[in-house]
């Protein structure tokens, strides 16, 4: 088998190991009794990694340089990211959460790249001599999992967003990363029956600093139905291992992010006589680099909570997708090496 045949080959083997993960995380969501689920979704994203990791090999092998020269090879290293990521987030969060919202982005990222993508687009092709450096390794394969890193943190506030949708959530010391959320009231009430068959006893349910549940008993008046707008525990837990997941990836993604702009400044000034050049790609990496630096500076010094730094977390989402790929529609600019890449 020769290396084309074995890329073509890997490339739709990482695409239907990570179509069947995905049913395989959704269906362990629906089904949460059947616990073996998450641990084959685990396999899955594993399995894929190295699906991935030896096709850009491949690539590297037969293209004599490092895989990030055009748009299908930056798709799957971006791929790849995701999926390194999503084995952090997945060990932080011991549950099967993470893959529910990560393995549909992975998947249809290979998807485009196999299936949507012109077979000239998927050759390796001579590089470009503004791209014959070392700095080709060092700034994008940092730019682009710095992208792999924010994405999985943003998806994961989106869905955190939409977990608490018209709820009102205050968060308490996850800037330090160990989550504790409270509802307004900083309780959540569950109504009980007592032995009289009348509703009097209500479950106070408290978040407590290490992200685990405390519940006590007291007796009160009130009825569950009386209470506008509660959390229920596992939706609260939910939301908890949301937000804290989310705030340490976006933590590790966004020195990643400064690192590779830095490096890209530094190669700009050797090939171009200038570090930075207001291009719309360096514009965009400063957009994005601004939205995730506000986004750290909401949790750890202003204090936001709950909603509104998963809000900009989520807008920075749109910011990655727009830097990586949106300019490049333009075909303007520095950056603009071939179509979209």
């Amino acid at each position: 088998m020769d290396l084309i045949t074995l890329q073509n080959f890997l490339d739709n083997t990482s695409f239907l190991i990570l179509f069947f993960t995905m049913l395989i995380y959704w269906t362990g969501a629906a089904f949460q009794e059947v616990s073996v689920l998450p641990t084959l979704g685990t396999t899955g994203i594993a399995m894929a990694n190295l699906s991935i990791a030896a096709l850009l090999a491949a690539r590297w092998i037969e293209g004599g340089y490092f895989p990030l020269s055009n748009l299908y090879e930056s798709l799957f290293f971006l791929a790849w990211g995701i999926t390194i990521v999503h084995l952090m987030a997945e060990k932080m969060s011991r549950s099967g959460l993470v893959g529910v919202v990560t393995s549909p982005v992975t998947m249809s990222i290979t998807a485009f790249a196999t299936l949507s993508l012109p077979a000239d687009m998927q050759t390796s092709a001579p590089l470009v001599p503004a791209l014959k450096s070392n700095w080709l390794m060092m700034h994008v394969s940092v730019m682009m999992l710095s992208y792999a890193t924010l994405m999985v943190g943003s998806v994961l506030a989106i869905t955190f967003l939409i977990v608490t949708c018209g709820q009102n959530i205050e968060l308490r010391g996850s800037s330090v990363g160990t989550g504790s959320y409270r509802h307004k009231l900083n309780r959540l009430q569950l109504s009980k029956i007592d032995n009289n068959g009348k509703v009097s006893v209500t479950t106070m349910a408290d978040q407590n600093g290490s992200g685990k549940t405390a519940i006590k008993n007291c007796v009160g008046s009130r009825t569950l139905a009386a209470d506008l707008h509660l959390l229920s525990l596992q939706k609260l837990s939910l939301a908890d291992v949301l937000d804290n997941i989310s705030y340490r990836i976006i933590g590790l993604g966004f020195p990643l992010l400064t690192i590779g702009i830095i490096a890209g400044a530094v190669w700009a000034n050797e090939v171009w006589g200038s570090y930075w050049s207001w291009d719309p790609k360096e514009t965009w990496a400063l957009i994005t680099w601004l939205v995730f630096a506000a986004y750290l500076h909401s949790r750890i010094t202003r204090g936001w909570q709950g909603r509104k730094p998963a809000i900009l977390a989520a807008s920075g989402f749109i910011a990655v997708w727009v830097c990586y790929l949106g300019v490049n529609l333009l075909g303007k600019g520095l950056h603009s090496y071939g179509w979209f890449f």
